[in-house]
C-alpha cells in the first residue's frame, strides 16, 4: 500500500465547496480530500508553442511529488517533483503556469510563496526564487535561515539578522526604473528640477497633465512601500507637488499616508523591532498593533499611537496604559492600585476609565473595576454592556454585577435608550419580585418598563401591578385584553372566544369593585359583560354576526329590524332604556324596514312621550311624504309643524303654521327665501308686519 509523501491544506474561504480541503500526494497522483469525497487532480499541459510535453494526460507525467504548498490566496499549488522540477498549477483552471527544472533533484529543506508572484526554495546556503518570467534568482547565506511567509513577501530569519524579501512594487518600479518615462517618474523628476529652480519642471508637468492624478497616486503608493524615511519624504513631496496642479484628486490621500508612515516608522525603530510593511499593517489593523505593543511592554508608544490615531475615543489606548499596570500588580490592594491608576490616567485627555475597568474585571478584580467605573464621566460608558473594539471590551457596571448603580446612573443621565438597556439586562438576570422592587422607586425606569410591557409583555406587567398593589391597572389590562380578543376574525357566529372574553370583563369588574375610586368602571364593565352575553346569544339564535361589540342602541335597532321585538324589549328592560329613547329607536327602525303599518300602530299605543316628532323625522328621512302627513298635523309645536311642512315642500301649510306661531316672524322670513317663487308669502307679508 502506497504511503502519502506530502500534504497541503487549502483553507475553506478559497474552496468552491466552502470546506477545508487537504491535498495528498500518493505515488504519481494528487488527491483532493474534503469531508464528503476524495478526487484526483488532473493537470493540463503547459501553454505555449515551445512546450516540451505534448500529451493528453499530462498529469501522469509529473510523477511522484516530494513537496507541495498552496499559495496564500489558495489559487495556485506549487509542486517539487521527484526529478527536481518546480511545477506551479492553477487550482481551478488546472493549467500549469510554471514548469522549471532545478539543478538538483534533492528536495529543498523549505519551500514558501513570496507574495503571490514567486516561489522560494531553500537548500543549505542557497535560496532560489522562481517566478513566471525570466531565470531564477539565487541568494547565498553563510548560516541557516528560516522562511516566514507574509501576505506580500517572505521574512528571512537567521541567527544574526532579519530580512524581508518581496517583489518590487509596480509603483516603485515605474518611478525608479532606469530610463522610465512613466507619469510618476516624470513627476518625481519634475520635483528635482523644481528644487534646482529649473524650467524643465514645468515642461515635465505639461507632458503628464492628462495623467497627473495617476502620477500622484503612484508616488503616494511608492512612498507607502518604502522603508527608507528619506525616500518616503521625497516621494510624498513629489505627490504634494503634483497634487497642487491636479483638481480631481482626493486631497486627504497624502495626509492619510503620512499618518500611516509615521506609525510604521515608529514601530520599525530597532528599539521596538516590529518591521511591518504597509500591506501587513492594513491587514493587521491598528488595534492589533496596539495590543502587540502592550504585550511587548511598549506602553508609552502604544498610548502615543492610540492618541495620534484618535483611538482613545474607543478606549483602546486607555486600556494600553491601565491594563498592563493591573496585570503586573496582582498582589497590590485594590484601593492602593486605584490611587496609582488615577494618578496616571488623569494626565490623559479624554481617558475612558470604563475601558480600563473592563481589563480589571477580566483579571478577576471586580471591586477595582467598580471603583474605576465610578470615575467615568460619561454615563453611557459606565453602563453600556458592549465591546469598544474588536480586541478590547468596554467595561460597564452591568458586566461587573453592579445593576443597582447602573440603573441609578442610567436614570440620572436621562438617556431613555440607556435606561432600556439596563432594564432589559436586569430583567434577564434578576427574579421578577427583585426586578419590580428595583424599578418601582425610579419613575423614569418604571414608566419606560410599563410603556414597553403594555405593547409586548402584558402578562408580566400584570404581575408587576399586582406586586405593587395597583389592582385597577390589572383590571384595565384585562379589559383591553378582551377587546383585543374581540378583534380576532374567529370571534363571530357563536364563537367560543366570547366565553373567555366575558370572563375577562367580569374579572376586571370584580377588580374595579375592590377600589373605591373606580366604582364607575366596575359598573361599566359589569354592564359590558351583560351586553356581550346577550349579543352572543342573539348571534347564536339568528346565525348573523352583527350584534357583538355594537352599542345598546344599535342592538335594539337591529333586533327591531329583524322583527325580533321580544329581544328588543328584553334589552330595553335589562339596561333600563328610557321611554323617550325607546320611541326614537323603534320609530327609526320601523321606518328603516318601511313597515308603515306597524309604525302607525306603534304611534297609537299610547301618547308618545317624545311627541310625534320622531315619527315625522323618520318618515321624512325615508322620503315618504304621505306617511309624514299622518303625523305632521299632530305636532303641537307650530314652529316644528311649519318646518316639517317646509321639508316636504308644502309652502302654504308651512306659511299658515308660521303665521299662527307667536314668534314665527323669523321662520316666515326663512320660508320666504326658501320658497322665493311662491306668491303665498307676498299675501302674508303686510298683515304679518302689521301684527309685529
Amino acid at each position: 500500500m502506497l504511503q502519502p509523501t506530502c500534504l497541503a491544506v487549502r483553507e475553506p474561504q478559497y474552496t468552491m465547496s466552502g470546506n477545508v480541503e487537504v491535498l495528498v500526494a500518493v505515488g504519481d497522483e494528487i488527491f483532493v480530500v474534503d469531508e464528503d469525497e476524495a478526487q484526483t487532480i488532473r493537470f493540463d499541459e503547459p501553454s505555449g508553442e515551445d512546450s516540451e510535453v505534448q500529451n493528453d494526460d499530462y498529469g501522469n507525467l509529473i510523477g511522484p511529488v516530494q513537496k507541495m504548498i498552496v499559495s496564500p490566496n489558495g489559487k495556485f499549488l506549487t509542486l517539487f517533483t521527484h526529478d527536481g522540477r518546480i511545477v506551479v498549477v492553477g487550482m481551478e483552471s488546472k493549467q500549469i503556469a510554471i514548469d522549471y527544472s532545478c539543478e538538483s533533484a534533492l528536495p529543498p529543506q523549505q519551500m514558501a510563496w513570496c507574495g503571490m508572484d514567486s516561489v522560494l526554495l531553500y537548500w543549505d546556503e542557497d535560496l532560489m526564487m522562481v517566478g513566471p518570467l525570466g531565470d531564477p534568482v539565487h541568494y547565498f547565506y553563510d548560516e541557516p535561515v528560516i522562511l516566514i511567509p507574509e501576505c506580500d513577501g517572505v521574512r528571512i530569519l537567521s541567527n544574526t539578522s532579519l530580512e524581508f524579501l518581496q517583489r518590487v512594487p509596480d509603483s516603485t518600479e515605474s518611478i525608479f526604473k532606469i530610463g522610465s518615462t512613466s507619469p510618476a517618474a516624470l513627476l518625481y523628476d519634475a520635483l528635482d528640477h523644481f528644487d534646482r529652480r529649473s524650467a524643465k519642471a514645468d515642461e515635465n508637468l505639461r507632458l503628464i497633465r492628462s495623467s497627473l492624478s495617476e502620477a500622484v497616486e503612484s508616488c503616494i503608493d511608492a512612498a507607502g512601500h518604502e522603508f527608507d524615511v528619506t525616500r518616503q519624504r521625497a516621494l510624498l513631496r513629489a505627490a504634494s507637488y503634483g497634487q497642487a496642479f491636479s483638481s480631481n484628486f482626493q486631497r486627504d490621500r497624502v495626509q492619510e499616508t503620512c499618518r500611516t508612515l509615521r506609525v510604521l516608522n515608529a514601530v520599525r525603530d530597532p528599539d521596538i523591532g516590529i518591521p511591518l510593511s504597509i500591506q501587513q499593517y492594513k491587514l493587521l489593523t491598528p488595534v492589533v498593533l496596539i495590543s502587540r505593543l502592550i504585550n511587548a511592554h511598549s506602553h508609552l508608544l502604544a498610548l502615543r499611537i492610540s492618541e495620534y490615531l484618535g483611538m482613545n475615543k474607543t478606549g483602546s489606548g486607555d486600556n494600553a496604559l491601565g491594563g498592563a499596570k493591573i496585570t503586573a500588580s496582582p498582589s497590590t490592594p485594590d484601593a492602593h492600585l486605584l490611587e496609582i491608576l488615577l494618578d496616571k490616567l488623569q494626565l490623559c485627555r479624554g481617558i475612558s476609565y470604563a475601558a480600563v475597568a473592563t481589563h480589571a474585571d477580566n483579571c478577576g478584580r471586580r471591586k477595582l473595576a467598580a471603583m474605576l467605573v465610578e470615575h467615568e464621566p460619561r454615563p453611557p460608558k459606565q453602563v453600556h454592556l458592549s465591546k469598544i473594539t474588536t480586541s478590547c471590551s468596554g467595561s460597564s457596571l452591568l458586566s461587573i454585577g453592579e445593576e443597582d448603580t447602573a440603573l441609578v446612573k442610567a436614570t440620572e443621565s436621562g438617556d431613555t435608550d440607556l435606561v432600556y438597556l439596563v432594564i432589559f439586562h436586569i430583567w434577564q438576570k434578576r427574579p421578577p419580585l427583585e426586578f419590580f422592587a428595583m424599578i418601582q422607586g425610579r419613575v423614569l425606569a418604571r414608566d419606560l418598563f410599563v410603556a414597553y410591557s403594555r405593547c409586548h409583555k402584558q402578562e408580566f406587567l400584570k404581575d408587576f401591578f399586582l406586586s405593587t398593589g395597583q389592582i385597577h391597572e390589572v383590571a384595565f389590562l384585562l379589559w383591553k385584553e378582551s377587546w383585543d380578543m374581540g378583534k380576532n376574525p374567529m370571534a363571530s357566529k357563536g364563537s367560543p372566544l366570547h366565553g373567555p372574553r366575558i370572563k375577562l370583563i367580569e374579572k376586571a369588574s370584580n377588580l374595579f369593585s375592590q377600589t373605591k375610586e373606580h366604582t364607575f368602571e366596575s359598573k361599566a364593565a359589569e354592564e359590558h359583560a351583560k351586553l356581550l352575553r346577550i349579543q352572543h346569544e342573539l348571534e347564536a339564535s339568528t346565525k348573523q354576526a352583527i350584534f357583538v361589540d355594537s352599542s345598546i342602541n344599535d342592538t335594539i335597532r337591529t333586533c327591531i329590524v329583524l322583527r325580533n321585538n321580544r329581544a328588543a324589549a328584553k334589552v330595553k328592560s335589562e339596561f333600563k332604556v328610557s321611554d323617550k329613547r325607546w320611541y326614537w329607536l323603534k320609530t327609526f327602525a320601523l321606518a328603516t324596514i318601511k313597515d308603515w303599518e306597524a309604525l302607525e300602530k306603534f304611534s297609537k299605543e299610547k301618547r308618545p312621550p317624545t311627541g310625534f316628532r320622531p315619527f315625522v323625522e323618520a318618515c321624512i328621512d325615508a322620503d315618504e311624504k304621505a306617511e309624514a302627513l299622518k303625523y305632521i298635523p299632530k305636532l303641537s309645536d307650530l314652529v316644528e309643524r311649519g318646518e316639517a311642512y317646509a321639508r316636504i315642500g308644502m309652502a302654504k301649510e308651512a306659511a299658515d303654521a308660521a303665521a299662527q306661531a307667536n314668534d314665527g316672524g323669523e321662520l316666515l322670513e326663512r320660508f320666504r327665501k326658501t320658497f322665493s317663487q311662491n306668491a303665498i308669502f307676498d299675501t302674508l307679508k303686510m298683515p304679518f308686519q302689521g301684527v309685529s
